[in-house]
């Protein structure tokens, strides 16, 4: 046991010798530049090695989609929203089409006769008196207007369906005698298909007799709400106005208040010189078509008063359904004649009447006047077409309006330049606001004229 701590010391002894030795070789090592190998990291990429060929960057996906297809591509998903909305808007519209076109010609007729109430009103009638007196007595006029023109064309049908006889025999003498060489054989045969395509389809012209009367079901319920509708938009209109403001959010509240006069007015506008118009037309084209000794002469000018309401379609209806009466009842000078004083009087109301009494206030591109009546009419028919225009005014009015009022009050927000006097910087008014009107809502500018 004695040797033991011995034999330990000396273990000690070569265990610090052997380390020394260690040390040593490690200074020799690091004096000779050997490189040392470093393991990379765990989520580090080994860079490659200098023989490998250079690969460029990817660049950012957004980046790398032209500016041009960037703005398309941001516009086309706004594009397909806002025709989302408009399909589904339609949608709706077609559902209750019955009650937007009564409500719409509500509109009109209430521009029509609302001028009349604020005249009997200055008079001192009171206004419940003042609207029932125009009401009825508009409603009583266009009454004995239709009822005059069902008259006429009863009392005359009978002596209107001989002289079509007659036209058509004289026409058919006209026929076998020009030079198109037409032999009576061919109108015979004319004749004889008309007649065995009538009697083909007796279903349908029946079933189109039955659809008429539920078309008459619906015009009379039309009738009938525009009756009420315009009742009440003459008494309470300005009322009615207000609570639709109350709907728009506020901040643009005080634009759509100024907006609404403003298209009120051109409604109005468009409606007078409308009915002027085709009064001079009717008046006009009737007294020719009289003095031709045409049968049923005020019925047809009428018809034309009607469809002058029809922009461009409807002067071209009227005007070829008098060229039609007149050809089959007078004969082919006549019907020259006709369609010559109806051509006259088109120009004359196209060049003089309509820039002359409608003016500015309803200016309307003559392309966007066709395409809207083409529009109107492929969505709702007769009423759609005679609407089409107006809303057309209306909402160039509008839309004119409100960017002007967006610029004014851009103009009127923007700090003033440095260095501006007293007078620049002072703020600029927005475009005539209109007063506001005492309510229990909050104060909105701007009112239909009574």
């Amino acid at each position: 046991m004695s040797r033991l701590p011995g034999w330990l010391a000396d273990l000690g002894a070569g265990l610090t010798r052997m380390g020394e030795r260690l040390d040593e070789h490690r200074s020799e090592v690091a004096d000779d530049d050997v490189p040392v190998v470093v393991l990379p990291a765990p989520d580090s990429v080994p860079p490659p090695p200098a023989y490998a060929p250079a690969v460029a960057a990817r660049p950012d996906p957004v980046a790398a989609i032209p500016w041009g297809m960037r703005v398309a591509a941001e516009a086309g998903w706004r594009l397909l929203v806002l025709a989302g909305t408009l399909w589904v808007l339609m949608r709706i519209i077609s559902a209750v089409q019955l009650v937007v076109l009564a409500f719409v010609a509500a509109l009109l007729v209430t521009a029509m006769l609302q001028p009349t109430v604020a005249r009997l009103k200055k008079l001192g009638l009171p206004r419940g008196l003042a609207t029932a007196v125009t009401a009825i007595a508009g409603f009583i006029i266009m009454g004995l207007v239709g009822w005059f023109v069902v008259w006429q064309v009863m009392d005359n049908l009978d002596n209107l369906s001989d002289r079509v006889r007659d036209g058509i025999e004289e026409l058919k003498r006209w026929l076998l005698d020009s030079p198109f060489h037409v032999t009576e054989q061919q109108i015979n045969d004319i004749a004889k298909n008309l007649s065995d395509t009538i009697g083909t389809n007796t279903e349908e012209i029946t079933s189109a007799g039955l659809q008429g009367v539920t078309v008459m079901v619906e015009i009379l319920t039309g009738i009938l709400l525009a009756m009420f509708s315009t009742l009440f938009l003459l008494y309470d209109g300005k009322r009615i106005w207000h609570w639709v403001l109350k709907l728009v959010p506020a901040q643009a509240r005080e634009g759509v208040a100024g907006a609404g006069p403003r298209a009120w007015r051109t409604l109005t506008a468009y409606v007078r010189g409308t009915v002027i118009v085709a009064l001079i037309d009717a008046i006009f084209i009737g007294l020719g078509i009289y003095f031709l000794d045409v049968p049923m002469a005020v019925p047809l000018a009428v018809f034309i008063f009607l469809f002058a309401f029809i922009p461009l379609v409807g002067a071209v209806v009227s005007g070829a359904l008098a060229v039609v009466v007149a050809l089959v009842t007078q004969g082919v000078f006549t019907a020259l004649m006709v369609l010559i004083v109806v051509l006259a009087v088109q120009q004359l109301e196209g060049h003089v009447l309509q820039p002359f009494i409608l003016g500015r206030a309803v200016r309307v591109h003559p392309l966007a006047v066709v395409l809207a009546v083409a529009a109107g009419g492929l969505i709702a028919g007769i009423g759609g077409a005679v609407v089409a225009v107006p809303l057309v005014a209306v909402t160039n009015t509008v839309v004119g309006y409100l960017r002007a009022y967006g610029k004014e009050q851009t103009l009127r927000a923007s700090p003033p330049p440095h260095g501006a006097t007293a007078v620049e910087a002072e703020p600029r008014p927005a475009p005539a606001p209109p007063t506001p009107t005492p309510s229990p809502a909050p104060a909105v500018a701007g009112e239909l004229p009574e």
